[in-house]
């Protein structure tokens, strides 16, 4: 019998009382015969972070409660398989495990419990509630791991997503279901962007990952970044670098599943995981304790094949769309290391956040002219792109004169583009920067767009 789901069956499991009798099992189902709930093995060594369980033929990615000596059970996870044993991670400490510890399947195929109640809620990373409110009502439930959508089956993007930033909006133009990175280093503003982004998009639901941070980042985010407005329409996932990588690698999956659910309601849907490096360096703690040899800078193979199964999971569908805005931490500025390398290759463009900008107090502190919407075509009119490229050629020109005017030797007249920008430079800079709380509609970027364009198209003119 085959395992196949269709894309219904695999978002909304439906329980054998309220099934039709008719109606195929569903996977988790058929596993359940063959590999009953209440499985056990034991725990026969511990190398690093991983458990070697025998006796235990769980499948990868089930979950399992490891029983310890004087403490609470541990959840783990299955990883792998090392000559017949099982090799799990769990969530917490490992104190008290011993050899011989009892391990009890709990799930194989783990699902999560979803429903419109989430909203404005705070969510652990394995989605369990992590703030204080009473429990929300939930009928539904989602697959961690859902099946891959066709290629064929993913509408083109064309229409806008509207952020409120002028500099994303008027040269990086974001459409629904595209995919889009923030590349940074650390303390360059990549937090109050996203903050400013979730709550001024023209989003219906937000759905915020955080991954790695800081413990008390993730309650200035909320209070600061994205604000009570922001907040009450939005879903946040939380897994702090303190926790297992077990969990901050889950986190992303949980996030995934959240904005699948909304999407499939018919909304349109804003995911932001900050980021993806982080999910990165979890999934290399995973793969090394599981027994993978390390490969590009310490890297696993198993990282280079989860990237672009957790950014593939956004985009468009018949019913809605999920907008991915995925922030990446440039290791020592250099936006060829590795990971951010792998993943602005499988991105639908790249936002580079600049330290030197940010240094000046410019913010947002994007670098125009090293960053690129691949999708800004589709979904802006070509007024909007003749503007958009009138200005860009002014800055590219500015950009190749700066280090003469910097230091007094530029003549004037030399060229005209840079003429024009050191007299329009306080207009320019004034389209560029916003405050925190500051944001712009899309009929008002258009007007502003196309007048600055004017003026400096006029302004060439005279030069």
């Amino acid at each position: 019998m085959s395992l196949t789901r269709t894309a219904a069956s695999h978002r909304s499991l439906v329980s054998p009382a309220t099934r039709p009798a008719t109606a195929a099992p569903t996977r988790a189902e058929l596993l359940a015969r063959v590999i009953p709930l209440g499985l056990t093995g034991s725990v026969t060594r511990l190398s690093g972070l991983a458990l070697s369980v025998a006796g235990f033929p769980a499948p990868l990615g089930a979950w399992c409660r490891v029983e310890r000596q004087g403490a609470a059970p541990l959840r783990g996870e299955v990883v792998g398989f090392h000559d017949q044993e099982a090799v799990l991670l769990c969530e917490g400490d490992l104190a008290g495990v011993r050899p011989g510890s009892r391990v009890v399947l709990e799930r194989s195929t783990p699902t999560l419990r979803v429903g419109p109640a989430l909203l404005g809620r705070v969510l652990d990373g394995s989605g369990r509630l992590l703030d204080q409110g009473p429990a929300p009502v939930l009928h539904d439930r989602v697959s961690f791991q859902p099946e891959n959508t066709s290629p064929l089956d993913r509408p083109r993007i064309e229409t806008p997503l509207v952020t409120g930033i002028r500099a994303l909006d008027g040269f990086l133009t974001c459409g629904l279901g595209q995919r889009l990175g923030i590349f940074a280093g650390s303390g360059v503003g990549k937090s109050v962007l996203l903050g400013q982004i979730s709550r001024h998009s023209s989003a219906d639901v937000n759905i915020v990952v955080l991954i790695g941070e800081r413990g008390r980042e993730v309650r200035e985010f909320l209070d600061d970044n994205l604000g009570p407005e922001g907040l009450a329409r939005s879903v946040v996932v939380a897994a702090t670098s303190d926790e297992s990588p077990l969990v901050r690698r889950r986190a992303a999956s949980v996030g995934a599943a959240l904005a699948e659910y909304f999407r499939d309601r018919g909304q349109n849907v804003l995911l932001v995981v900050d980021s993806i490096t982080r999910l990165a360096l979890a999934q290399r703690e995973i793969g090394l304790a599981a027994g993978e040899p390390p490969a590009t800078r310490g890297f696993p193979p198993s990282v280079f094949a989860l990237l672009p199964r957790v950014l593939e999971r956004s985009g468009r569908s018949a019913k809605g769309s999920i907008t991915g805005l995925y922030t990446v931490l440039v290791e020592g500025d250099d936006p060829q290391e590795p990971i951010a390398d792998t993943v602005r290759g499988i991105l639908d463009g790249h936002v580079m956040l600049s330290r030197r900008l940010a240094e000046r107090g410019h913010f947002p502190a994007i670098d125009l002219l090293a960053s690129l919407s691949r999708v800004m075509g589709d979904v802006v009119s070509r007024e909007h792109q003749g503007s958009a490229a009138q200005i860009r050629r002014i800055l590219a020109a500015y950009a190749q004169a700066e280090d003469l005017v910097s230091i007094g030797a530029y003549q004037a007249g030399s060229r005209r583009e840079v003429d024009v920008a050191l007299a329009e430079q306080t207009n320019i800079q004034r389209f560029l920067c916003q405050d925190r709380d500051d944001w712009t509609d899309w009929p008002t970027l258009q007007r502003e767009l196309a007048t600055l364009a004017q003026r400096l198209e006029a302004g060439s003119s005279r030069s």
